[in-house]
C-alpha cells in the first residue's frame, strides 16, 4: 500500500468510495482531511440561526469560502456572481483564520440575502409570475 498524503489520511480503503468520487475519478479530499472543514465550534451566532432556521446539519455548500483579497482589500468569493464582494475598511477581524472564515461565510450569505445582491434584478427581470 502506498503511503497516505495529509488529504487522504483519513481514507480507510484504497478505492473511491462515493458515487461522485468515481464519476469524477478522484477522491474528494475535503471529505477525509480534518484541516479542510471549518470548525462549528467557531460558527457566529448568525450562522448557528441559519442552520437551524434552514434545518441544515452543516454548512457544506459553504466550506470553501474563506476570506481572501481582492486589490489588496479583504472580500469574499461570490461563485453565483462570479466576483468577490469586498468587505468595509472599518472592520475588524479576528486573528485566527478559522474565525475569520467563518466571518467570510457569514457577509456572503447576508450579502446572497440582500437586495443589493446582483441576481435580485435577474430574479425581478425574468420570473415567470
Amino acid at each position: 500500500m502506498k503511503q497516505r498524503t495529509s488529504v487522504d489520511r483519513h481514507v480507510t480503503s484504497d478505492r473511491l468510495e462515493t458515487g461522485r468520487e468515481q464519476e469524477i475519478g478522484q477522491r474528494i479530499g475535503y471529505r477525509y482531511d480534518i484541516n479542510l472543514l471549518p470548525d462549528y465550534a467557531r460558527l457566529t451566532p448568525f450562522l448557528t440561526r441559519y442552520i437551524e432556521i434552514m434545518g441544515w446539519d452543516d454548512l457544506n455548500w459553504l466550506e470553501d469560502v474563506h476570506m481572501g483579497y481582492e486589490e489588496g482589500r479583504p472580500a469574499v468569493f461570490d461563485r453565483n456572481i462570479n466576483g468577490w464582494i469586498t468587505v468595509s475598511d472599518n472592520t475588524e477581524f479576528p486573528d485566527d483564520q478559522q474565525d475569520r472564515d467563518m466571518l467570510a461565510r457569514e457577509l456572503l450569505v447576508k450579502f446572497q440575502m440582500s437586495p443589493q445582491h446582483p441576481l435580485v434584478a435577474l430574479k425581478d427581470e425574468h420570473k415567470k409570475f
